[in-house]
C-alpha cells in the first residue's frame, strides 16, 4: 500500500465513529438547550470573576459528552444486534461461548457497516463543511442530528410513537419531521426492542425443536436422570455449522435494517 492510501483508508475507519459520535452529541444538545446551543469555549482568567453563564455552559457540554456512548448504543442499531446475538447464543445452550467481548465487539463492527451511510451524510453536510469554516457550529449539530433521525424515523414504528402522545395527551403531528427527539428516541428503542425480540423468538424455535427430540428419545430410554442440555448441544452446534448459522444470522440482522 502506498503512502497515498493510507490516508484515505484510515480516514474511511476513523470518520465513521466520529460523525456518529458528532451526531448523539446533537441530539442530547437539541433535547437539553433547543435550537441555540452552541460548543462553550474554555478559558482560565486568575485574579478575575467567573461568569456564572460559562460555566453552566461548560458543565452542560461535559455532561453530554459523558452521555455520548450510551446515546450512541441507543440512537443506531447496535441495540438490536446485540440482543439477537444475544439470543443465538442462549438458544444454543452455550452461555459462555461466544464470551460477551466478542459479541459486543461483532456487533459494533456490524453497526458501523449498517450506519456507515448516514456517517458519510453526516461527514459530507457537516464535518467538511465546518472544518472549512462554511457553517456554524450550531448549523453542523443540527445537520448530524437531522441525519440521525432520518435513520430512526426510517425504523421507528408509528404505534410507538403515538404511544408517547397518547401518555402525554399531546396531538400528533402531521408528519414524522414534525416528532421531536425526546419522543423520537424512546419510540425507536422500543421499536428495535420488539423487532429483535421476534427475530430471536424465530430463532429459537428449531434449537426448541431439538431440545424436545433429545429430551423425548431420553426419556424412551430410561435415562431420565441424564440432563437433556448435555446430548443436544454438541447436536445444536453441529447443526448451527452445518447451516453456517453465522452468515445467516448476519445476513438476516444487516437486511433488516433494508
Amino acid at each position: 500500500m502506498n503512502k497515498q492510501a493510507r490516508p484515505s483508508l484510515a480516514k474511511k475507519l476513523i470518520w465513521p465513529f466520529i460523525t456518529l459520535l458528532g451526531g448523539t452529541i446533537a441530539l442530547t444538545a437539541e433535547a437539553a438547550t433547543g435550537s441555540n446551543f452552541s460548543l462553550p469555549g474554555i478559558s482560565i482568567n486568575f485574579g478575575q470573576g467567573t461568569n456564572l453563564v460559562d460555566t453552566i455552559e461548560v458543565i452542560l457540554f461535559f455532561t453530554i459528552i459523558t452521555l455520548a456512548p450510551a446515546i450512541l448504543i441507543l440512537c443506531t442499531c447496535f441495540t438490536r444486534i446485540i440482543v439477537v446475538l444475544a439470543f443465538i447464543r442462549q438458544a444454543i445452550g452455550a452461555h459462555n461461548m461466544p464470551p460477551n467481548q466478542l459479541l459486543i465487539g461483532l456487533a459494533l463492527f456490524l453497526s458501523v457497516f449498517v450506519m456507515q451511510p448516514v456517517g458519510q451524510d453526516v461527514y459530507q453536510k457537516a464535518i467538511v463543511p465546518y472544518t472549512q469554516h462554511k457553517i456554524t457550529t450550531t448549523e453542523a449539530l443540527t445537520v448530524s442530528a437531522e441525519s440521525l433521525r432520518g435513520f430512526m424515523l426510517h425504523q421507528v414504528r408509528k404505534s410507538d410513537i403515538a404511544l408517547f402522545y397518547d401518555i402525554t395527551g399531546k396531538d400528533a403531528p402531521a408528519t414524522a419531521e414534525e416528532v421531536p427527539t425526546h419522543f423520537l428516541i424512546p419510540a425507536f428503542i422500543i421499536s428495535e426492542l420488539k423487532t429483535a425480540f421476534q427475530i430471536g423468538f424465530l430463532l429459537y424455535i428449531p434449537f426448541l425443536i431439538l431440545d424436545m427430540v433429545i429430551a423425548s428419545v431420553l426419556m424412551a430410554m430410561g435415562m431420565m436422570m441424564v440432563p437433556p442440555i448435555v446430548i443436544s448441544l454438541p447436536f445444536k452446534l453441529l447443526l448451527f455449522v452445518l447451516v453456517d448459522g453465522w452468515q445467516l444470522v448476519t445476513g438476516a440482522l444487516l437486511r433488516s435494517f433494508h
